[in-house]
This record gives C-alpha cells, structure tokens and sequence, in this order.
C-alpha cells in the first residue's frame, strides 16, 4: 500500500497538484483526489512498469482499494 501512495502522490505532484497525506482503500481516484484521464493515463504507466500489472485491464479502477486488488 505504502507503494501505490508513493506513486499517486508522485502523479500529482508531476501534474501539479497537491499531494495528499490521508490516502487509504476508500479514496476514489477521481473525487477524491482530483485525478483526470492524462493522471490515471500516468498512473497506469507507473504502476505497470513498478508490479507488472494493467490495472485497467478488466475494466475501470475507481478506488485506491481497487489497485491493491489488482496488483494483490
């Protein structure tokens, strides 16, 4: 989990925004931390190249939760 924190609050922070401190399963990419399609397209990228895993592979992630499934 520590890892998938390390690299949403390093999109953000590539894109500009702010990070966050407070992340956990529940977060929605979008609502609750402000993602747009270029940062899920980012945050695709680095996830993949990090545990070798499309997250959007079976469909949509919406949920911090939803990647720890994934890459689980």
């Amino acid at each position: 989990m520590e890892e998938i924190i390390f690299i949403i609050n390093t999109v953000l922070k590539n894109r500009g925004k702010k990070t966050k401190a407070d992340i956990d399963e529940s977060c929605h990419l979008r609502n609750d931390l402000g993602f747009d399609s270029l940062d899920l397209a980012e945050l695709t990228v680095r996830i993949e190249a990090k545990f070798n895993v499309d997250i959007f592979e079976d469909g949509i992630v919406s949920t911090v939760g939803d990647i720890v499934k994934k890459i689980g």
